[in-house]
Parts: structure tokens; C-alpha cells; sequence
């Protein structure tokens, strides 16, 4: 990583701005870079695109109902090496994990983080070579539509496996531990997620599981009836953006991604402890098991060959830490 990185309130606006003015466009980048264990499943044969997933009906822990990995190709992988390049959904402006890093040294603003390496790993294992990936950014909100209509093959952009998504979309198994967290200014009398946020103005983003959280718990009379959770945004970045101006007090979001605003802003600070367990995937159309499979194929190797480790030591252990819970990748229990 490049050091010397812009922080505070010039980085954050830099990379807002950049996001809105490259937010729907789509990149080819020709840069290389480089246990819940369950039995893995090889050479599952010409049945594999004929497997069903997991309903998501009655649905307790959704991060098990993914499909058990193989490296048998059928019609969405082949398709996808017919083509000759693999298209990812992306976030560039969450700090660590997808981001345009000003300080690159290419000539061109490079997408760099966590969720970039591992769709470079996939795009290698699928077909050879990490450079043939299309990176597409999309917003939070447009995750879904986007796979669903065939805009990308998958979403690698800090997306949480939830019981609901599961209905529209096929995960992975998972590959991040996080879960949601306040982030509120060091001088805020904020102290979490409790009754301190009554009266306060709260950010989340459009379609997140942190808005579906607080909506939630303000039907069922858990979040204080007068906290406002009315602000919401297209990208998680633009709460950041409006805690800044003052507009919000307070932001409800990823642990993860909340602690990489607070090394953007030393202004800022998580309040409280996480107060849900999430984890995220990789997103895929319900209608591609055979990819759905292969990914998983890929994800195993990217755990056990320590692939995984150093990205998560190169982006996430100076804001998370070596000794965070989310410093060792979920061990997988398949459907």
C-alpha cells in the first residue's frame, strides 16, 4: 500500500467524488496481485447446473445454505470463458476493501483492497489470469439488480448473506466475520447502539442490512422512537460525507467498513461494540449453481493456501488488528 495516503475530510470528498463520476462505469484493469471446514466436492459431473440451492424459506443461519464446492464447469462458467473475462460488481470508494487510490503509482487511479484482491483470485482461478476482470461499480442499493439482470457475474462489494437476499440472488459461502456498529464524532454523546441515539439523526445506506436493522427495531420499540433513521444514501461513504457537514450525528454501518471511515477521520470513532453478527459473500444469479460451486472451489484454496491472510494483512489488520475476530476467515458449513 502506498503510504502518505490523504486522510480526513479532503480523502473522503476526493473519493466522493470520484465515485460520482465514474459511479456507473465499467473498467478493465491490467494490474496482477497478487476454518467451519466441510468435505469439498470435486468433478460433481454434467448434474452440477441442474443443482437446486438452498431455500431460503424458513431460513435460521443464512451463511450455511451455500452449495458445496467443485470444479465441474457447466453452462455460467463456460459462458463466462467464452467470453474471456469475468465482470464483478464493486465498491470504489470504501477505504480498504474497494477504493481508487489516489497515491498509485500507475497512471491510471487504480481500484485497490480486500474485495479486489479476492475477485482478482477468482478471475485467475476461472480463467487464467487476474487481468481479465471487468470491474463495474455499483451502488449499495443496485447490488441485486445488477446481478439479477445480468449486468455483472457476481458482486464482491462487503454484501451481506441475509435470509431475504437469499430469495433474489445465490451466495457463496461466506468469507468475512463483521456486524453492524455505530460510528458517531469523538465529542458525540453517542455511546452505541442504545438509548444515547435518541434524538439523533442516523445514516444509513439504501438496501443495507444496517437500515433493514434499525427499521426493524424501531417497529418493535428497540431503537428509541425518537432517533430519525430517515436519512438514508445510495453509497455508504455519502453517511461519512454527511457526518462531516453535520447534516447527521450518527452513522449505523459494517464494523469493517466503520473502522476504515475512522482511519480516513480521525474526527470519527466507533461507539459501542458491534451489536449483530453478519457475514459476507460473494453474490451470484440463483440460476448459476455451477459457478455458485466454483467459487467455493476458489474460496477453499484462497483460505487454506494463505491468500486470504495476506490481503487481510495487507488492508484490514491496521484498522481491525492481527488479533480481531475477523482476522481468521469463517470456516464453511455447507448445505
Amino acid at each position: 500500500m502506498t503510504t502518505g495516503r490523504t486522510k480526513g475530510w479532503g480523502g473522503v470528498a476526493a473519493m466522493a467524488l470520484v465515485c460520482a463520476l465514474t459511479l456507473a462505469l465499467a473498467l478493465l484493469l491490467p494490474h496482477t496481485q497478487d476454518n467451519r471446514t466441510a468435505a469439498t466436492t470435486n468433478g460433481q459431473g454434467a448434474g452440477t447446473t441442474e443443482a437446486t440451492l438452498a431455500r431460503a424459506d424458513d431460513c435460521e443461519d443464512p451463511e450455511d445454505r451455500s452449495l458445496p464446492p467443485s470444479t465441474a464447469e457447466g453452462e455460467a462458467v463456460a459462458a463466462i470463458k467464452q467470453r474471456g473475462y469475468l465482470s464483478v460488481g464493486v465498491d470504489q470508494n470504501s477505504y480498504r476493501w474497494g477504493y481508487r487510490n489516489p497515491n498509485s503509482a500507475a497512471r491510471t487511479v487504480e481500484l485497490e483492497g480486500f474485495d479486489i484482491d479476492l475477485a482478482r483470485r477468482i478471475a485467475e482461478e476461472l480463467l487464467g489470469d487476474p487481468n481479465r476482470i471487468r470491474f463495474k461499480a455499483i451502488p449499495t442499493n443496485q447490488r441485486v439488480p445488477a446481478i439479477k439482470s445480468g449486468q455483472v457475474d457476481m458482486v464482491v462489494r462487503t454484501m451481506t448473506i441475509t435470509c431475504a437476499r437469499l430469495k433474489e440472488v445465490a451466495f457463496s459461502a461466506p468469507y468475512f466475520l463483521t456486524g453492524q456498529q455505530v460510528l458517531a464524532p469523538n465529542s458525540s454523546p453517542v455511546e452505541g447502539y442504545d438509548d444515547t441515539l435518541a434524538g439523533k439523526r442516523i445514516c444509513s445506506a439504501k438496501g443495507s442490512t444496517a437500515y433493514e436493522k434499525l427499521a426493524e427495531d424501531r417497529e418493535r420499540g428497540d431503537l428509541p422512537a425518537s432517533a430519525d433513521i430517515s436519512t438514508t444514501v445510495p453509497n455508504q461513504l455519502d453517511c461519512l460525507v454527511r457526518l462531516q457537514l453535520g447534516e447527521v450525528d450518527a452513522v449505523v454501518t459494517d464494523s469493517a467498513l466503520a473502522a476504515s471511515q475512522a482511519a480516513q477521520d480521525p474526527s470519527v470513532e466507533l461507539k459501542g461494540k458491534r451489536f449483530t453478527t453478519e457475514y459476507y459473500g460473494v453474490a451470484m444469479k440463483k440460476e448459476a449453481p455451477d459457478l455458485v460451486r466454483r467459487v467455493n472451489r476458489i474460496l477453499a484454496d484462497y483460505r487454506t493456501d494463505g491468500g486470504w491472510k495476506a490481503s487481510y494483512d495487507k488492508w484490514l489488520s491496521p484498522t481491525l488488528g492481527r488479533d480481531s475476530e475477523s482476522a481468521t476467515p469463517p470456516t464453511p458449513d455447507y448445505a
